[in-house]
This record gives C-alpha cells, sequence and structure tokens, in this order.
C-alpha cells in the first residue's frame, strides 16, 4: 500500500481551495445554467430559438373555458379567477429546438400551469410551423407583468433556450381593463400544422 506524502496532500487541498476562491470571486458564474440562454420579446414578436421561431399571436381573457375535445358536452369549465388563452405559433428550422414547459409568471413571481392546451410546445418537423393555445387559471389579483416562460427540458448539457414573452399587462390599471372585457367562454381548438411561410 503506498502512502502520499502530506506536501502532496497538501498541494492537492491547496488546488482545490483556489478553485473554489476562483468561483466566489465571480458569483454569476456559480448561481446561473452557463447552458441556457434567455430570448425574450412581446406579442406579435418574432423569437429566435436556434434556427426556429416561436410567436405569440394572441392573448385573450375569458370567464370559463371549453375543451375542444369535449365530445359534445357543452358544460364550460369555469372558476372564481379568470383564464389568461395564449395563442401561439412554432416555426420549425432545420435544427431541433427541443421542447419546452410552459408556465405564466406574474409580475410578484407567481407561478401559473396550465389547466388545458391545443397540444405541448413542440416544434414540429423541419419547414413546418404548428399553431395551438394554451390556457392558464389566473388569480385576477394577480394579473399585472404577466410574461410566458418557456423552460426547456433537458436531457443533456448542451446550449439551451429560455423564451419569455412579455403579454403586455404594464398596470393595475390595464389588468382591469382586461378583467372587465373577458369573454364568457374561450374555446380551446385543436393545433394546426402546417407548411412554413
Amino acid at each position: 500500500m503506498k502512502l502520499y506524502r502530506p506536501a502532496t496532500v497538501l498541494v492537492g487541498v491547496l488546488f482545490v481551495l483556489l478553485g473554489g476562491v476562483t468561483r466566489l470571486l465571480a458569483p454569476d458564474q456559480v448561481y446561473d445554467k452557463q447552458e441556457l440562454q434567455v430570448v425574450s420579446g412581446t406579442i406579435g414578436e418574432t423569437i429566435k430559438v436556434h434556427d426556429s421561431t416561436f410567436t405569440v399571436t394572441r392573448m385573450k381573457f375569458a370567464k370559463t373555458y371549453l375543451p375542444d375535445d369535449s365530445g359534445g358536452d357543452d358544460k364550460p369549465i369555469d372558476t372564481n379567477g379568470v383564464y389568461v388563452a395564449v395563442e401561439w405559433e412554432a416555426a420549425r428550422g432545420v435544427k431541433d429546438p427541443g421542447s419546452f414547459d410552459e408556465i405564466l409568471v406574474a409580475d410578484g413571481g407567481t407561478i401559473y400551469e396550465p389547466v388545458a392546451q391545443a397540444d405541448d410546445i413542440r416544434f414540429p418537423e423541419p419547414g413546418f410551423a404548428k399553431s395551438g393555445a394554451t390556457v392558464f387559471e389566473v388569480n385576477p389579483t394577480d394579473v399585472k407583468g404577466l410574461t410566458l416562460q418557456l423552460d426547456p427540458v433537458q436531457f443533456y448539457n448542451v446550449l439551451n433556450y429560455r423564451v419569455e414573452v412579455d403579454l403586455g399587462i404594464p398596470s393595475e390599471d390595464v389588468a382591469q381593463q382586461l378583467l372587465d372585457g373577458a369573454a364568457e367562454q374561450y374555446v380551446v381548438q385543436d393545433s394546426v400544422e402546417r407548411v412554413a411561410s
């Protein structure tokens, strides 16, 4: 059995400590995911994800929603809050941008998960575009500053994109106008796939 000399062990410990101190001198490198690039935009703005594009085409507020696959059961699903329907279009380039989990983030940091969606936000085959809608149930007192956030589903460590779309609700006054004008019902349509233009 070979024993290491104390000087060799001491040099090894010194290098580990120097590495830790170097990381602490740049705290942004410690906490940020270096393989994650954030791209952002607003409603109607085309956002590049690798060589693909993602666009939020419209946002609607509604008091109830009706799934498209209701099978003739015309009972809308209501809420004590408000439903926010985000309609989107994803066009695929050559490189696969991967798939995304979508959430809605309010100004105060509250996170809302989808309650209904035409389809997951997955990009279609190269040269095709897909449009769909995602519905979120939101607290009506927490509407200001809503942002749609698409987080990549990571299976391996490569450069990924997080997409953030500002839904254009800068103040409580604008939020109240949208709540007052909420539609009685939103029908979730199936996603549509077509050749990209």
